[in-house]
């Protein structure tokens, strides 16, 4: 998912999409604990998409208080 597909986002779809990945991370690290991952970059490349959504969410909040 890019940056410019984030920003698109309403903030009720960015919560939501976060819960996902947060949960999606959960699976594939219990998965790689039980038996190798055929592509572990998976695990990095949630993680990273989980800063981004969390990096737009806290971005908002600073415009609505501004």
């Amino acid at each position: 998912m890019k940056n410019s597909e984030i920003k698109a986002l309403s903030l009720e779809d960015l919560k939501e999409r976060l819960n996902t990945e947060n949960s999606n991370i959960q699976n594939l690290r219990f998965a790689h604990a039980i038996s190798p991952l055929e592509n572990p970059m998976k695990i990095r490349e949630s993680k990273k998409l989980v800063a981004r959504l969390n990096t737009e969410l806290r971005r908002r909040e600073i415009e609505a208080n501004s």
